[in-house]
């Protein structure tokens, strides 16, 4: 097994490798002039089942397209040399919102994402909590591991739930209803109690959100865990969470498995009516001030248990 990454500055490659007791593989990379990049293996991937990770958000150097090209290429020198199978580890995957045409003449970026990386020789992906998972499931014709983000947020749940008070799972808007209901029925399994359900009506046109007031479930009096996949501008999730606080929840809690934070973020996300926030380590919260409201409620919780453990079961699998 050889285990690249492609993000010197970001620790989760270094601990997915730390994780499954393997040494990070060194790399070259040299940047020319004129933008152009090189990147090739420091070790013969000649038959090696190889793993790149690589997280496809923006900033705070590159942009989505840097990396999304970085990757391509070196997934093709891989196989250029010889390697036996080549997986992509993309925490967060890019274009993933961009699933369907909702307007004349509009881009499907993430089938045009995945012929690019399949052209490119990719043979397998892991990626944790895309937005649609039916679009994810039709856009790739290879093989795929999609990891759900909330066995990562099980023990916060779990202290959440330990404080007396019943707990509701929400969703934020409709299109997130199904990964709200598995989570739901997963810590109804695990803690053995009910565990009540809402979600919020929201809708969004030409980037406009409406909506965002109306509250199906019940949840006065209960600690609410308000899951998303993604906290861009931390609008939805604000919305969400006041309409649940009006609803009578005693508290809301905000989770997301991947942490943009664009825009007015910061801000937004200081607000009262969201009591703590939570999201994994698919990117770091680069853009949240050190110090601040919205710093002191954020708890990043590491996805690299998850990765560890589809990467491990796909190579022994794959060695049968």
């Amino acid at each position: 097994m050889l285990v690249f990454s492609l993000e010197p500055d970001e620790p989760l490659g270094r601990a997915l490798a730390d994780a499954l007791d393997v040494p990070l593989s060194p790399l070259e990379e040299r940047a020319f002039l004129d933008g152009e990049r090189k990147l090739r293996p420091l070790v013969d991937p000649r038959g090696a089942d190889a793993y790149v990770v690589q997280s496809l958000h923006g900033g705070p150097v590159e942009s989505p397209h840097d990396k999304i090209c970085r990757l391509l290429m070196f997934i093709a020198t891989l196989k250029d040399h010889g390697a036996a199978r080549v997986t992509a580890v993309i925490p967060y995957l890019a274009y993933a919102r961009k699933d369907r045409q909702t307007k004349p003449f509009d881009p499907l970026g993430l089938r045009c994402l995945a012929q690019w990386l399949e052209s490119a020789g990719m043979a397998q992906l892991i990626v944790l909590e895309v937005h649609n998972v039916a679009a994810f499931q039709n856009a790739f014709r290879c093989p795929f591991i999609h990891l759900s983000v909330h066995h990562a947020f099980r023990h916060v749940a779990e202290d959440i739930a330990g404080g007396g008070s019943p707990i509701a799972v929400a969703s934020p808007d409709p299109g997130g209803v199904k990964r709200a209901l598995l989570w739901r029925e997963a810590l109804e399994e695990h803690l053995r109690e009910p565990v009540r359900f809402a979600m919020i009506d929201k809708r969004r046109s030409a980037g406009t959100l409406s909506g965002g007031e109306l509250v199906a479930g019940e949840v006065a009096g209960t600690n609410v865990l308000l899951l998303d996949d993604l906290v861009a501008s931390g609008e939805t999730l604000l919305r969400g969470a006041r309409a649940l606080r009006l609803s009578g929840a005693k508290s809301v809690t905000a989770f997301a498995a991947h942490g943009l934070f664009v825009g007015n973020a910061p801000q937004t996300l200081a607000d009262d009516a969201i009591s703590k926030l939570v999201v994994s380590d698919s990117m770091t919260p680069f853009r949240l001030p050190a110090q601040g409201p919205s710093r002191e409620k954020l708890r990043v919780v590491s996805a690299v248990p998850l990765f560890a453990e589809a990467v491990r079961a796909s190579h022994v699998g794959w060695h049968r």
